[in-house]
């Protein structure tokens, strides 16, 4: 019953057809894995991470609720696979619902919940109607945290908020 026997996306095995994949994959059904061209993939291109990025997300994991956030689950999906850790998806699927909104965002980073934000996620935030959140939250994030480069991907510990000129801080 359900989906016994059948594979993620198609056909069940043997009944013809691309051997169970969607029309525009592989057979087998799978998505090539883009690792190791600098950035987290985007819509239906999920990358795989690192290993250094793998283990500077998973340092001290268990302190938060998501290890990391980054715009899309497609650009989240690689990374929460390689690290078994949760990631917050911004924006849903392809980045464009507003969820969370920088408010949310913004009280999550505050209460310690998000430990980094993980830029290169290629979601349609704001695009063809969708919410503007996704990329408010970049925004913000770029502009009150520093970046840095792990593994080829650019990142922005969330826990170290830039300080200003009088020792305080943008946040």
């Amino acid at each position: 019953p359900g989906l016994r026997g059948q594979r993620a996306f198609g056909r069940p095995p043997g009944t013809g057809g691309t051997g169970g994949a969607a029309p525009g994959m592989p057979p087998g059904g799978t998505l090539r894995q883009r690792g190791g061209q600098g950035g987290l993939g985007g819509l239906l291109d999920s990358a795989t991470p690192s290993s250094a990025l793998v283990t500077a997300l998973t340092t001290n994991a268990d302190r938060y609720t998501w290890i990391a956030a980054t715009v899309g689950a497609n650009s989240a999906a690689g990374v929460q696979l390689a690290t078994g850790e949760p990631i917050l998806a911004i924006g849903g699927f392809n980045g464009s619902d507003p969820a969370p909104t920088l408010a949310q965002f913004e009280q999550y980073v505050a209460a310690g919940q998000v430990h980094w934000f993980l830029s290169g996620g290629r979601g349609m935030g704001g695009q063809d109607g969708g919410s503007s959140a996704s990329s408010e939250i970049t925004a913000w994030v770029s502009s009150t945290f520093t970046a840095t480069t792990i593994g080829g991907v650019t990142v922005y510990d969330l826990t170290h908020p830039i300080t200003g000129p009088a020792g305080g801080t943008t946040a």
